[in-house]
């Protein structure tokens, strides 16, 4: 089970990485965050930019993302 949940079905881009980034910050290094998304473009970025950030994808699968925040 995850540490957090965040939903951005309703949200586009760039928003929905924002949201994320920022769900991820309020974590401690090692937490996880499930993410609940619709669409291509978030599902292929979302997961892009978290690795850019240092954080990892456990996780992917249509429509949800495991994350685990980074150091």
């Amino acid at each position: 089970m995850a540490d957090a949940t965040l939903d951005i079905t309703k949200e586009v881009c760039p928003m929905t990485y924002v949201r994320v980034k920022l769900a991820l910050e309020r974590l401690a290094p090692g937490q996880t965050l499930e993410v609940r998304l619709v669409g291509d473009e978030p599902q292929r970025n979302v997961p892009r930019s978290v690795k850019e950030e240092g954080h990892r994808v456990l996780e992917a699968e249509p429509g949800r993302l495991l994350l685990q925040r980074g150091p």
